[in-house]
C-alpha cells in the first residue's frame, strides 16, 4: 500500500484539524484556498486538513478532506443563522469519485449545527465542475508528499512519475523469486484491484525444424560484403557431403557448436526459432452498433444532447421515434370550458436534491391535484431555464414542473412558467436549502405551501405528450398554467450558476390537439 505525508505547514498542526467525537466538531488552524469566487459566495478547499482515510469508512480508503461555501448574507436556520457551511468529502482520486459525509453550518467561526450527510454515496465528477476542481485539489495536496513502496524502500516524488492530478496505482507486495543465481524482484498486484502484470504467451518453437535449417545454411558460403542475401524460402545450393553421417538424420547431428557462426546462420537461426510455431488464430471482433460504443450518458450538451438521446441507450428509442414529445411550441389552442384543477395543496417539509440535470424538490405525502374527476399525488418538482414550453414562440426566463401520479401510473405534470420580477419566498426557501454537490440531498427544517407558487389565475393550455428527460415516455397528461408567476433576477442568476441550459428543445406536434381554458 502506499503512504503519504502532509505538506511540512501542515504537519506542525494536527492531522485531523477537525476532529469529530461523538456528534461534535472542534476547529483547529486552517489553509484555506479559494477554488472559485464570486460576489455571492466563495467556495474553498483546506490544504491542511487532508489525510489518508481509515479502510472502515464506506468500506474502502481514499482521502478525507474539507471545502467549505462562505455566504455574503446570513441564511436563518433553526439553530441560528449561518453564513458558511463546511463539508467534509471522502476522494477517490483513481476513481475520480467523492461522498460527502458531514455537513456543519458556521456563523463567522461560531458553530451553529451539525449532520451527517443523509445518503453517503459516492458520486462521480462531472468534467468542468466545482466537484472537479475540489477532487483535484484534494489529490494534488496528497501528492504534494512522498509515496514510499513496501519493501524496496524506494522514495519516489508523484511529481517524477507523473503530471497528472491522479494518484496513480501503485503494486504494494515486492517478492523475491530466483533467477539464475540470482535474484530479481517482481510486483504482485496489491488489493486495491490494480491489474496483475501480464506475461507475453510467444507461440511454440519447433526446434527440429528450425535446428534442420540452420544446419542446411551452414553448409552454404558466406556471401561477399554486399552480395544479395540468400532467401530463407530459396532452394539450397548443392552441399558437399559431410563425412560420416548418414543421409536422413544429417541435419540433426550438424548442429554442433561452432565458435565462429557467420552472420547468415545466425539471423536464419533466429528467423525460425521466431516463425516455427503453429500459426495463430487472429479473433475478429464483431462489428457493433456505433450507438452502443457511445456509452455516453444524457445530457443537454456534447454527446449527450437531446438530439442524440435516441441513440443513446435502446430504451431510449421514443425520444427519437415518438409522435406525442414534450415540450411543444403552444399555438392556435381550442378555447374550451375546462374543468378547473383542484389544488389540494397544504404545508410540508421538504427536501433539495441536485441530481446533476436540474435542482428537484421532494415534499412530503398528502399533496395532490384532482382533475376530471380523477386524483394525482405529487411525486416531486423540478426546474428548467429557460422554459422548456414555448406559447406562440415566447419562451419564458424558467419554469417548475410539479410532477404527479395516480393509483393507474399515469403521469400529470402542472407547469409553471416563471418570468422576472420581484422574489418569490417559496423558490428562496428552497435555494436556501440547495445542496453544495451534485448528487447531495439537504433536508430543510423549513416548510412550505406549494399553494403560494400558484399564480391566481389557475387557466391553463392542456395536450397529452411526454416526459421532457430520458427515456421519454409518452402517455403524459400535460396542463400549463397561461398565467406567468414572478421570480427575481438574482434568483434566475443562482439557478443559472448550477443549469446554464437544462431544457430539451421543443418538439414537433404531428397535429395534435391542444385545449384551453376561454
Amino acid at each position: 500500500m502506499f503512504v503519504f505525508r502532509t505538506r511540512p505547514a501542515a504537519a506542525a498542526k494536527c492531522l485531523f484539524s477537525v476532529i469529530i467525537t461523538a456528534g461534535s466538531v472542534s476547529l483547529g488552524a486552517a489553509d484555506w484556498h479559494t477554488v472559485m469566487g464570486g460576489k455571492t459566495e466563495v467556495i474553498q478547499f483546506d490544504r491542511d486538513r487532508i489525510a489518508a482515510a481509515p479502510s472502515g469508512i464506506l468500506g474502502s480508503g481514499g482521502l478525507l478532506g474539507w471545502s467549505r461555501i462562505r455566504l455574503n448574507r446570513n441564511v436563518n436556520d433553526p439553530g441560528g443563522t449561518y453564513n458558511a457551511i463546511h463539508a467534509q468529502n471522502l476522494y477517490d482520486c483513481e476513481g475520480r469519485r467523492f461522498t460527502t459525509l458531514r455537513r456543519v453550518y458556521f456563523n463567522g467561526d461560531t458553530l451553529i449545527r451539525e449532520e451527517a450527510a443523509a445518503r453517503q454515496r459516492p458520486m462521480t465528477v462531472q468534467p468542468g465542475s466545482i466537484d472537479e476542481r475540489l477532487l483535484n485539489e484534494a489529490c494534488r495536496e496528497a501528492t504534494v508528499g512522498r509515496f514510499a513502496e513496501a519493501d524496496d524502500g524506494a522514495v519516489r516524488s508523484a511529481a517524477d512519475t507523473s503530471d497528472s492530478d491522479r494518484i496513480l496505482p501503485m503494486h504494494a507486495d515486492m517478492r523475491t523469486l530466483a533467477d539464475k543465481g540470482g535474484a530479481r524482484v517482481v510486483p504482485v498486484a496489491d488489493a486495491h484491484g490494480a491489474e496483475k502484470p501480464k506475461r507475453i504467451e510467444m507461440p511454440a518453437i519447433d526446434k527440429v525444424a528450425a535446428d534442420a535449417a540452420a544446419a542446411a545454411t551452414a553448409t552454404r558460403p558466406i556471401p561477399p560484403t554486399g552480395a544479395t542475401p540468400v532467401a530463407a524460402h530459396s532452394a539450397p545450393a548443392a552441399a558437399p557431403a559431410v563425412a560420416h553421417a548418414p543421409a536422413a538424420p544429417a541435419a540433426h547431428a550438424a548442429l554442433s557448436p561452432m565458435t565462429n557462426p557467420n552472420p547468415v546462420e545466425k539471423r536464419v537461426r533466429e528467423l525460425q526459432y521466431a516463425t516455427s510455431g503453429p500459426p495463430r488464430k487472429v479473433k475478429k471482433k464483431p462489428v457493433e452498433n456505433p450507438a452502443h460504443q457511445m456509452h455516453v450518458h444524457w445530457a443537454y450538451e456534447g454527446e449527450g444532447a437531446p438530439a442524440n438521446w435516441g441513440k443513446l441507450q435502446p430504451s431510449y428509442a421514443t425520444c427519437a421515434s415518438g409522435k406525442r414529445q414534450s415540450p411543444i411550441d403552444i399555438r392556435e389552442g381550442i378555447k374550451v370550458d375546462l374543468n378547473g384543477i383542484r389544488f389540494d395543496y397544504r404545508p410540508t417539509l421538504f427536501n433539495v436534491v441536485d441530481n446533476g440535470h436540474t435542482v428537484q424538490v421532494n415534499v412530503d405525502e398528502g399533496q395532490s391535484i384532482t382533475i376530471m374527476g380523477k386524483r394525482y399525488d405529487l411525486i416531486q418538482f423540478h426546474f428548467h431555464r429557460p422554459s422548456e414550453e414555448r406559447v406562440n414562440g415566447r419562451s419564458y426566463d424558467m419554469v417548475v414542473h410539479l410532477v404527479h401520479k395516480n393509483d393507474d401510473g399515469n403521469l400529470a405534470v402542472v407547469a409553471v412558467l416563471l418570468e422576472r420580477g420581484t422574489e418569490h419566498p417559496v423558490i428562496q426557501s428552497i435555494w436556501n436549502s440547495m445542496p453544495l454537490e451534485k448528487g447531495a440531498e439537504v433536508t430543510s427544517e423549513v416548510a412550505i405551501n406549494l399553494a403560494n407558487l400558484l399564480p391566481e389565475n389557475r387557466a391553463y393550455w392542456t395536450y397529452m405528450g411526454s416526459l421532457t428527460t430520458p427515456p421519454c415516455s409518452e402517455n403524459v397528461l400535460w396542463m400549463v398554467l397561461k398565467q406567468a408567476v414572478q421570480i427575481s433576477p438574482e434568483q434566475v442568476s443562482i439557478f443559472s450558476r448550477m443549469y446554464r441550459n437544462n431544457a430539451r428543445p421543443v418538439q414537433p406536434s404531428y397535429g395534435r390537439l391542444v385545449k384551453e381554458t376561454r
